[in-house]
């Protein structure tokens, strides 16, 4: 009997579910209390469901395994009204089973009749101290309150481990926010400048594209979009996919009406790495995902909001192409409807991102990779394939976002600890040495700014590639010398009254 499977991966295996494997199976196992493990949950015997109803395992797994509505979704539809019944019957204060019995509703569409009223107080479908939750709804019929991040017919849900309690904690955008403050008016311009920038320039990167001029301009003004207060609607999000997709041929009317796929570097079905959800389901997932950013549940971080919301529209497709800045721009769209950052900033996500793309694909693959495995794929010729999926359409409807809203909160810290505070310390240290350069040494200001520049970029020194080529175009090596003095006094933090440099002739550089 050890090692019989139990709870969800029970359900899913012995009513052949669709739903993904579980990360943290329950079986049963030689212990004396049920025990969580970082792969699985241990239960003795004696704890374990006694037969093999569905029933039974489902009651088990939302006692000890918290809320998987993928599996929920697709088992308990297949629990005949009298056995719900009768149960609730049997116990109609148990929490357990008025969860079963409203989720029962919930998924079948049917009311169960000739029931007593539930007794006992309310109680929450996520449990606050293992999920994060949004905003309650209270279901008197069952004394059952929906806390989910979204609503019952969409609910990705994000447990709350460890790294995202610390993430959080940290409060990201607050910190962000008291940074930007002691910024003067000019520095934080040019900070800004270079964060739209470099987001525009990354977001391309990430999916290996060099950007035009134009593209990129219609990127950063997609951007500065993030901040006005209209509502995302269906029509909103196609101008938006207008103005990030130059090609007028790929540029979308409405949601896609068409099957999409995402192709990796392999050929042929190989190639074929994510499949999203049919055309048809496209209208009320996409309605799903843009309620949830108008209106987002109070108190939850709109970090959270951001990335959720960011990697549920990568997971829908909705237009041909254009989706991944599109998923960029919503993060972006739910941190600047909170209101936190003011001043117009914008942390660059997509740097973060792409110096992280190894995660990025990680998390994306949490949900890509078992989604896959449920589409048959057959290639017809290089451009064309037939596509049937196996499985059930509450995959794209309920799926565990946890990777992904952690590798988002990882990506938003370090966007302000590596990129935004670095860049900034790049700009003062640059007119540092800029100004103390140019008071001590004649130069046009094109030669001047290529040089400190240089010095930056290598510890405050020239290579020796760079220093041979100034001296080739007749630049002293004395004049050379100083500006690298001074920038190495200058990035070590030296006074800068302390490198007065004697000496040294007026130059006006050729």
């Amino acid at each position: 009997m050890a090692g019989k499977l139990l709870g969800y991966e029970f359900l899913r295996e012995h009513l052949d579910l669709s739903a993904f494997p579980c990360a943290r199976p329950a079986r049963i196992s030689s212990v004396t209390k049920v025990l969580q493990r970082p792969d699985g949950l241990d239960v003795p015997a004696a704890v374990a469901p006694a037969t093999q109803a569905p029933l039974e395992h489902i009651l088990f797994a939302l006692k000890h395994e918290g809320i998987n509505l993928q599996v929920l979704a697709q088992s308990l539809p297949q629990i005949a009204a009298a056995d719900i019944s009768e149960a609730f019957r049997n116990s109609p204060a148990s929490k357990y089973i008025r969860i079963a019995a409203y989720l029962w509703e919930q998924f079948t569409g049917h009311e169960l009749a000739g029931l007593p009223n539930a007794v006992g107080p309310y109680v929450d479908l996520f449990d606050a101290k293992k999920y994060l939750t949004g905003r309650p709804r209270r279901n008197t019929r069952w004394r059952v309150i929906f806390n989910g991040l979204g609503n019952i017919r969409y609910c990705p849900s994000i447990e709350r481990t460890s790294a995202i309690t610390a993430l959080l904690e940290k409060d990201t955008l607050s910190r962000a926010q008291e940074f930007i403050n002691g910024l003067d008016h000019e520095l934080l311009d040019r900070t800004m400048s270079w964060s739209y920038l470099s987001e525009t320039e990354s977001s391309f990167a990430i999916e290996s594209e060099n950007p035009t001029t134009r593209k990129a301009e219609a990127f950063a003004q997609l951007l500065r979009q993030a901040r006005d207060k209209t509502p995302i609607t269906e029509a909103y999000l196609v101008e938006l996919q207008n103005l990030a997709v130059t090609n007028p041929l790929d540029q979308a009317v409405q949601f896609r009406h068409r099957q999409n796929w995402l192709r990796g570097p392999g050929s042929g079905v190989l190639g074929i790495t994510y499949v999203p959800p049919a055309p048809e389901g496209v209208p009320e997932l996409m309605q799903s995902i843009m309620d949830f950013v108008n209106d987002p549940p109070p108190g939850q971080s709109a970090l959270v909001i951001g990335a959720l919301a960011s990697f549920a529209l990568v997971f829908v497709h909705p237009f041909m192409d254009g989706n991944g800045r599109l998923s960029r721009f919503l993060f972006h769209k739910a941190v600047c409807q909170s209101e936190v950052l003011q001043q117009g900033l914008v942390l660059p996500i997509s740097v973060a991102m792409k110096r992280n793309e190894g995660q990025y694909l990680q998390a994306l693959k949490s949900f890509s990779a078992p989604a896959r495995r449920l589409w048959e794929v057959t290639m017809r010729d290089e451009d064309n394939f037939d596509l049937r999926f196996t499985g059930d359409p509450s995959i794209y409807r309920y799926w565990d976002a946890t990777p992904c809203v952690e590798f988002g909160l990882r990506m938003a810290e370090q966007s302000l600890e590596l990129d935004l505070r670095q860049e900034t310390d790049y700009l003062q240290k640059y007119d540092a040495i800029w100004r103390r350069v140019n008071e001590r040494i004649d130069l046009n200001s094109n030669a001047l700014s290529l040089l400190v520049r240089l010095c930056l970029q290598n510890e405050g020194r020239l290579s020796s590639g760079k220093r041979k080529s100034f001296l080739a175009k007749g630049y002293q090596e004395a004049m050379l010398t100083t500006v690298e003095s001074i920038a190495t006094s200058v990035m070590t933090g030296g006074d800068e009254e302390a490198d007065e440099v004697d000496g040294i002739p007026p130059y006006q550089a050729g």
